[in-house]
């Protein structure tokens, strides 16, 4: 009798109707966020189903008080709207980072609060969704807030390394993992020992993102946000929420699936991700090969001249671009090639920038139109008919040694055909290599010519050149 009142609850059948239209919506933002063209559909969506999401929970049964629900509502409302008008473009990556901690900081806190109410006293399916919930929650807060500072600039950007690390990061995920076990496992096991496992989680993010360099950074985020995805789902299960137990999952495998895509492109294997200590330059970066050739460089106006009098044209946007927040004079320089009947387009490397879709975001909210963004796969079959393909601030993923030289410690990594354009302008501001460490061969072939400054500068001069050219004909 009470079974069949509970199913014919219209406050329950709601709840559970809210639950199942949200997880149909973010089913469907997820995958329109795999392309640049629906992304923002899918951005929509995602939302709408987090606001579905909330309602619903708020409709629960077994709310007593709304009161600091609706302070809580208030205060994160007001800081997410604070962040999202006031957060740059160019500092998205930093943004996510802090959405993943305080993700996980959640969760964590969710879990020490459970373990808490209940004394201790959990059975072994409720003590394994906790158990493993605090242990990945803490680890992503504080990995996230270290990739957060290493973007911010607030801590050094270079990987740090020391002898043992490795062994001094398993030997503490092993203790993190049996002492969760010994929880589960031992339902009278010492209070302090969840703590402590709350307290090495927390360290072991540290150590986690400490020997990983700025330029991972892709890697690093996407799977921080599978681990903030799996944090999520495991509070579900102690929490028995169906919603989170499938966000959380959605989140934790397109994460995973996307670190290792990352992975792939930049020539990484995923268990060197995941046992930490990468990201550092390899002992070979140092590379004395010798190459062939000279460096020329050519002044921002006779470039700009050049690109005017081209028909196809390929920008290859890289971190430089970030830095200097050239996004937006990249898209009037494209614009106003358009305009003279020059084919413009853009070939975005997976893991160009700082983040999965860094570049993607950047000219995107610049305005450039979503058809004229390539991707690797896309475009590089096309460089070869291009007059002229602008490299701003790339590096690594453009250098032929990539596909030609078996001893260079990038050899194997997708690069963007860049070398095989008929003129290839470089735009640097100076000949510091990338994060490899090593030379680009691009650099001495006869069809690359180097423009040195800041990008915003001259790509506005490359501009100021079109304009001059249009005038010119025009006249």
């Amino acid at each position: 009798m009470n079974a069949g009142a509970a199913l014919l609850d219209p406050n329950t059948a709601l709840v559970e109707g809210a639950y199942l239209g949200a997880a149909v919506l973010f089913i469907l933002g997820l995958k329109l966020l795999s392309s640049p063209r629906t992304a923002r559909k899918g951005m929509f969506l995602a939302e709408l189903g987090m606001l579905v999401a909330i309602v619903g929970t708020l409709m629960h049964n077994e709310i007593v008080t709304y009161q600091w629900i609706l302070i809580g509502l208030f205060i994160g409302m007001v800081a997410g709207g604070i962040i999202a008008i006031w957060t740059p473009m160019t500092a998205m990556p930093q943004r996510t980072a802090l959405s993943h901690a305080f993700g996980a900081l959640a969760v964590s806190l969710v879990g020490v609060a459970e373990y808490y109410s209940h004394g201790g006293h959990l059975d072994a399916v409720k003590m394994t969704a906790i158990g493993f919930e605090v242990m990945l929650g803490s680890l992503t807060f504080t990995g996230s807030m270290m990739a957060f500072g290493k973007l911010q600039g607030l801590l050094p950007s270079a990987p740090t390394t020391y002898p043992g690390q490795n062994f001094a990061n398993m030997t503490i995920l092993a203790g993190l993992i049996g002492g969760v076990l010994y929880l589960i496992v031992a339902p009278t096991a010492p209070f302090w020992l969840f703590y402590a496992v709350v307290g090495f989680a927390l360290i072991f993010g540290v150590l986690l993102v400490l020997p990983i360099g700025a330029a991972d950074m892709p890697v690093v985020i996407a799977l921080l946000n599978s681990y903030a995805g799996l944090a999520g789902s495991a509070t579900g299960f102690a929490l028995n929420n169906k919603i989170l137990i499938i966000a959380g999952a959605l989140d934790g495998a397109s994460g995973f699936i996307l670190s290792i895509l990352m992975c792939k492109a930049m020539n990484r294997s995923i268990t060197n991700v995941l046992f930490g200590a990468f990201g550092k330059a390899p002992e070979t970066a140092a590379d004395t090969t010798t190459l062939s050739g000279s460096i020329r460089s050519l002044p921002a106006d006779e470039a700009g001249v050049m690109i005017s009098g081209a028909e196809r044209v390929v920008v290859v946007p890289g971190y430089g671009m970030a830095v200097s927040q050239a996004q937006h004079v990249v898209k009037e320089l494209s614009d106003l090639l358009a305009e003279k009947g020059i084919d413009v387009k853009f070939a975005i490397h997976p893991v160009a920038g700082r983040m999965p879709g860094h570049m993607n975001v950047l000219l995107a909210e610049a305005g450039v139109p979503y058809e004229n963004l390539c991707d690797m796969d896309q475009i590089n079959d096309e460089f070869k008919f291009v007059d002229v393909a602008i490299v701003i601030g790339a590096n690594d993923v453009v250098n032929p040694a990539a596909r030609n030289n078996k001893a260079s410690p990038i050899y194997g990594m997708p690069i963007l055909n860049v070398d095989q354009a008929k003129s290839v302008l470089v735009l640097k501001r100076s000949m510091a290599p990338g994060f490899a460490g090593i030379e680009n061969e691009l650099f001495y072939r006869d069809n690359c010519m180097m423009v040195f400054g800041d990008a915003r500068k001259t790509v506005q001069e490359f501009v100021n050149a079109a304009k001059q050219a249009a005038a010119a004909t025009a006249a």
